[in-house]
């Protein structure tokens, strides 16, 4: 993690590793197993790293927020491992995930620890409207994860249905970050916005991107299979635009390749969503996504933690991971 948008928190970032190690002990073993097993997998750690660069961008100079990072963490993981249940996914970060390694129940579970913990934890950090935002937050994201299920092998799913999804299940989280590190410095109104904003458009540009690395990304870089999320039946971006731009032939082959979720048919999927500009489309409102999260750090006094969220906003969309 030698990004600038890392270093500019090193310290902070090793002290959120720390809390989380310790915040993972047990009295029962299977839970500090499959835990260790979640901190060595790694992963970008976006999420906490928001927390940090927000509360620091707002002169933060107390602690409070490497237990919020930590608890952001945690939520995130407690979700993944519920995902990958629910999508029966059996790769990720590289790795064979809990649920492919230890079964559903284990991934369950553990994922139901890591959620009570964080909650736990936030006890701890004994600020009401971290605890609103983080609520809410979850309530939303889980809203969006069911929303999702409904949307599997439709076709006739669309773009605003699809927007909706992606706010709720991925960027909503982005947005509880950077918004409760503001708060947990004690930023004024303008800031909290411009941070709220700033992650909220962050998370819509990463999910946009996720999207169209699903077809056009390699399993080496991504670190879990290309072609999961079609062969789970999630209909995105990508694939809702070549529906309405492609001909009679294009569109009956994607209908036909959505309600099967063949992943035999993912090169030719690729090459219809490539030349009916299904992902031309999803990465320019990606782009556009990110100009609205760069925009929000006009309101911030300029430091070297805007900087970095700059760095992290390009690196977003010009990531192959």
């Amino acid at each position: 993690m030698n990004y600038p948008f890392y270093t500019v928190v090193a310290s902070d970032f090793a002290a959120v590793d720390r809390l989380i190690t310790a915040s993972l002990a047990s009295n029962v073993p299977l839970v500090e197993e499959i835990s260790a097993y979640l901190i060595q997998a790694g992963g970008k750690r976006l999420r906490p790293l928001l927390v940090l660069l927000a509360a620091n961008a707002c002169g933060y100079q107390s602690d409070k927020h490497i237990q919020l990072a930590a608890i952001i963490e945690f939520l995130h993981t407690a979700m993944l491992l519920h995902d990958d249940v629910v999508d029966d996914s059996s790769l990720r970060r590289g790795r064979k995930t809990v649920n492919a390694t230890w079964g559903n129940p284990a991934s369950v579970l553990v994922g139901d620890f890591l959620h009570s913990r964080a909650f736990e934890m936030m006890v701890g950090v004994g600020d009401m409207r971290v605890m609103d935002i983080l609520s809410r937050a979850t309530n939303t994201i889980a809203e969006g994860e069911v929303q999702q299920l409904g949307n599997i092998r439709n076709p006739d799913t669309t773009e605003a249905n699809y927007l909706q999804v992606i706010s709720r299940k991925t960027a909503m989280l982005f947005e509880a970050a950077s918004h409760s590190g503001s708060v947990i410095a004690g930023a004024n109104t303008a800031q909290e916005e411009a941070l709220r904003g700033y992650g909220l458009h962050l998370g819509l540009a990463f999910q946009l991107i996720d999207d169209i690395l699903d077809y056009e990304g390699t399993t080496a870089d991504l670190g879990k299979n290309v072609g999961d999320d079609f062969a789970e039946g999630k209909v995105t971006l990508p694939l809702i635009i070549a529906m309405q731009n492609g001909d009679g032939q294009q569109r009956a082959f994607i209908r036909n390749a959505i309600l099967k979720g063949d992943v035999a048919d993912l090169d030719q999927l690729l090459t219809t969503v490539k030349i009916t500009g299904g992902l031309a489309y999803t990465n320019d409102m990606a782009h556009a996504e990110i100009k609205k999260a760069v925009d929000c750090l006009a309101h911030l006094p300029p430091s070297d933690y805007t900087e970095a969220m700059q760095t992290l906003a390009e690196f977003s969309v010009a990531r192959s991971y």
